[in-house]
């Protein structure tokens, strides 16, 4: 009895088919992680909030937002060097989330944060 030949598909052919169903793989994967993030966001924008609110405890608060911009400009409106006023104001804004009131002084009023930020000439950093 004569037995059949089949011919094997070369290595080369088999390499390529797994390549392209590797990558099919991780496509499909890729695209079911980045939707399924999309549907998280839409249905509820205010849990983040939540779960913030929650993980950090009741007693604390969550960071305010401040306007530097605003702020900095009134703080700096009667310095002598109102730029450079406000670009050192404007850091110590962003970093403690506080501008004292008025035009000069009432430092203290924004913590040890503002009150301690210093210079590498160590002198105090903020207006």
């Amino acid at each position: 009895m004569p037995t059949q030949f089949h011919p094997q598909p070369p290595l080369t052919t088999i390499m390529q088919t797994l390549r392209v169903l590797f990558l099919f793989g991780a496509f499909l994967f890729c695209f079911t992680l980045v939707s399924s993030d999309l549907k998280a966001e839409e249905e509820s924008p205010d849990l983040r909030l939540a779960l913030a609110s929650f993980v950090r405890g009741a007693n604390r608060r969550l960071m305010q937002e401040v306007d530097c911009g605003g702020l900095c400009k009134q703080r700096c409106s009667l310095h002598s060097r109102p730029n450079v006023c406000n670009r050192a104001c404007g850091t110590c804004c962003v970093r403690c989330k506080c501008v004292p009131p008025g035009t000069a002084g009432n430092r203290e009023m924004c913590g040890a944060c503002y009150t301690d930020m210093t210079t590498h000439g160590n002198r105090t950093k903020c207006p």
